[in-house]
């Protein structure tokens, strides 16, 4: 202890220089509207570099499982590209009606259209060529699960496509929404963030109500503003409900875990199990909307504010 206060005794000086120098870097960075943003797209960048590196080491550790978890999401995924043989059967080229006739005479048979592939994302049929909401797949390189806001850091950013305010879902259904983004990175505030709020509806009846984290176990979430008039069952399926542009309407984000009614309020406190298992959360899509800067500007002008609004609608 001694020899520590000899330290700081002996280097006073530069000690209360370098204190004086990150107060005045943060008082500068804090009230000035353009190096605020400047300081932290510059921050997100190079924590993403770091944040990058940090995964590749890590996931050279775990390929075998990252492996087999991406083969089960493949396996279930080119599931949905194939019905079954007896849907929607098509007949072979030989009962095809002829296009034409070549030179030696011989009959020409047109083939079937190919079928546009699609990704089943949280229940939701999502087409990947040409749809409303394409989809831009990502890298998950930094989660965080224990505090009250809880933030994901990809491998994508502006050079991809991605802007903040832009949804994003995984196989099993919603994550969050991009908050900011530099060229090669975005970080994405969580479903597990305090101040996420989801549009949301149970399948079943559609059921409106607005999904937000409780702060403590990731494996659940509230579902506000039900009415008590309302019929609940256990194990209900809880989807967005499309108010927005932000996730197309039906993705999965959990089923009713439990109720209770409380006999001072008019809605009932509803108790949802997350799809999403964010402890082994390692591929996600980030959703685009071709039609959402329309939407805002029509909704602006009226002055609508969307339905469940925060950083995660």
């Amino acid at each position: 202890m001694r020899n520590l206060f000899l330290f700081l005794f002996r280097f006073r000086g530069a000690l209360v220089f370098a204190l004086l120098e990150i107060i005045s870097l943060y008082l500068f960075v804090t009230n000035s509207s353009y190096q605020r943003p400047a300081f932290f797209n510059s921050a997100n960048a190079y924590a993403g570099l770091v944040l990058a590196r940090r995964a590749q080491v890590t996931d050279y550790f775990h390929l075998a499982e990252m492996n087999q978890r991406l083969a089960a999401e493949n396996a279930s995924l080119r599931q949905q590209l194939y019905l079954p043989d007896t849907v929607g059967r098509e007949a072979d080229s030989v009962a095809l009606p002829p296009a034409r006739t070549d030179s030696l005479k011989r009959i020409r048979y047109r083939r079937p259209a190919a079928r546009p592939d699609t990704l089943l994302l949280g229940l939701k049929r999502l087409p990947a060529r040409d749809p409303s909401y394409p989809l831009i797949p990502a890298r998950v390189i930094n989660n965080m699960l224990h505090n009250v806001d809880n933030y994901l850091t990809l491998n994508v950013g502006s050079a991809d496509g991605v802007r903040p305010g832009l949804g994003v879902v995984a196989a099993d259904g919603v994550v969050g929404r991009v908050k900011v983004v530099s060229e090669h990175f975005a970080t994405v505030t969580s479903l597990l963030h305090s101040r996420t709020s989801i549009a949301s509806k149970i399948k079943r009846d559609g059921t409106f109500g607005t999904i937000r984290w409780l702060g403590d176990d990731p494996t659940h979430a509230l579902l506000d503003n039900v009415l008590r008039e309302t019929r609940l069952v256990k194990g209900d399926t809880v989807v967005t409900s499309g108010y927005n542009a932000v996730f197309p309407e039906g993705i999965f984000i959990g089923t009713i875990d439990s109720f209770v009614k409380e006999s001072d309020k008019n809605f009932w406190t509803v108790r949802v199990r997350l799809s999403v298992n964010f402890t082994n959360l390692t591929h996600v899509y980030v959703v685009t909307s071709r039609f959402k800067a329309e939407r805002d500007t029509v909704e602006a002008r009226t002055g609508l504010k969307p339905e469940g609004g925060g950083p995660a609608r």
